[in-house]
């Protein structure tokens, strides 16, 4: 008996984040606007098109849409800080064939922030990474719509794709991103991080978007694993893929507010293969996503009410011809956890491609449903078949995480009878299935 009850325990611990340490310590921060990095130093402008490195002793000002391009490296010390200009809606772009090294410290991360007194969401524009991975699209794609200061048909700097799936961007590694995602002219926004056919040579860990209005990740086709990834009170939707992506999400976090939301659609992870059928070539990939051992918060202070008010909704949608895994992971406080676009037939075929499996479902509004049909008793049954091993439980959010009010050091590591989960991530979690 000890021994069965033990190796529940910890079986259970495996879902949602892990780690035998809470690995959000020393490089995150959960209050970016009481934050003050000084003055800028240094302005960068246009261009880049020489390998160039910033230093920590300096704060850099983007100013206006920034491209590091000519297949130059554009490398950023541990620790240093980058500001994204308010007026001219500051951005980085890394064009094709261009490299950013952002290498920085768990005890050093490198910041991009807002250059306002008074920090809000969509202050400056964003980074953004394009590769020569592929896409599903009819020929290669182009960002041009988010840099309306640069001209598409003389300069292809915001071009990305191609059929490179071993493209090599760089090193994003502990690395944040905060009130990014500025309104542009055509009414959509930056992105806090937007990587657009990037390949998985690129190394993408410990990143942390914050107070995003815009998404806070956009993948855009590429083929990326990503890995210790935070969003954290985005507008709109902490993790978007879309276009042929190829991807794997791994040991991430997504804190949303129902207080703070976007017309756009507030969810934590959006899964599509196109936003037109037309714009996509449908003898190529469908969007992928190989996700493990996540842990999804919704923020409410009162569920129930802010339920009433609308001010809270799923937080997975599934597009139509996708594919999408769920393992080990923790969705708490939806409504409800997860929507199936309404074109998804239910057929053994299609429930093949959608799996969710070891899911802890936490204090949902309803657990899985087809968008627009209140019945969703067929996939009940087939997602609470015990072969899943899908557990459902209501506690908020105090009594099932170790310490989600530390304000300064929070622990979103899940807890099962005041028990830590410690479980380390699998080996073979940084390999696509």
């Amino acid at each position: 008996m000890f021994l069965f009850v033990m190796a529940n325990s910890f079986a259970q611990q495996e879902k949602g984040i892990v780690g035998e340490e809470n690995w959000l310590s020393n490089w995150t921060e959960f209050k970016p606007n009481q934050k003050e990095y000084g003055e800028p130093t240094k302005i960068l402008t246009g261009n880049i098109e020489e390998n160039t490195t910033l230093y920590k002793k300096e704060v850099y000002l983007l100013l206006g849409s920034v491209f590091v391009t000519n297949n130059a490296t554009l490398t950023i010390e541990a620790g240093t800080v980058i500001i994204g200009d308010y007026n001219s809606k500051g951005s980085l772009t890394i064009s094709k064939g261009s490299t950013i090294i952002a290498d920085g410290y768990q005890t050093d991360p490198i910041v991009f922030t807002s250059n306002r007194s008074v920090k809000r969401a969509g202050d400056w524009g964003g980074l953004t990474i394009l590769g020569d991975a592929p896409s599903n699209k009819f020929g290669y794609g182009s960002v041009a719509s988010f840099h309306n200061q640069v001209n598409p048909i003389s300069n292809g700097a915001a071009n990305y794709g191609g059929e490179n799936v071993d493209d090599n961007s760089g090193i994003l590694r502990y690395v944040r991103i905060e009130f990014a995602g500025k309104r542009v002219k055509n009414g959509s926004y930056f992105n806090g991080l937007l990587l657009a056919g990037v390949g998985h040579e690129t190394i993408l860990e410990n990143i942390m978007v914050s107070y995003s209005a815009g998404n806070g990740f956009e993948i855009i086709g590429g083929n990326i694993n990503m890995y210790n990834i935070v969003s954290y009170r985005t507008n709109s939707i902490d993790y978007n893929f879309n276009y042929g992506a190829q991807c794997s999400l791994l040991n991430s976090l997504a804190i949303r507010s129902p207080y703070v939301s976007s017309n756009n659609g507030s969810r934590c992870l959006q899964i599509l293969s196109y936003n037109k059928k037309e714009e996509v070539d449908f003898a190529k990939s469908g969007t992928y996503v190989n996700a493990k051992n996540l842990t999804f918060i919704n923020d409410s202070k009162n569920l129930e009410t802010d339920i009433k008010m609308n001010l809270v909704q799923e937080s997975i949608y599934v597009g139509e011809n996708t594919s999408f895994i769920m393992s080990k992971s923790v969705i708490s406080g939806f409504n409800p956890a997860v929507i199936l676009d309404e074109k998804i037939t239910l057929n053994q075929t299609n429930l093949d491609r959608i799996i969710f499996n070891n899911m802890l479902f936490n204090n949902c509004n309803g657990n899985i449903f087809v968008d627009y049909n209140s019945n969703n008793e067929d996939l009940e049954n087939w997602y609470g078949n015990s072969v899943f091993f899908n557990v459902y439980s209501k506690g908020d959010n105090y009594e099932t995480f170790i310490d989600t009010k530390n304000e300064k050091k929070p622990d979103f590591r899940l807890r099962i009878n005041k028990i830590i989960a410690s479980n380390e991530v699998d080996p073979d979690l940084r390999i696509m299935d």
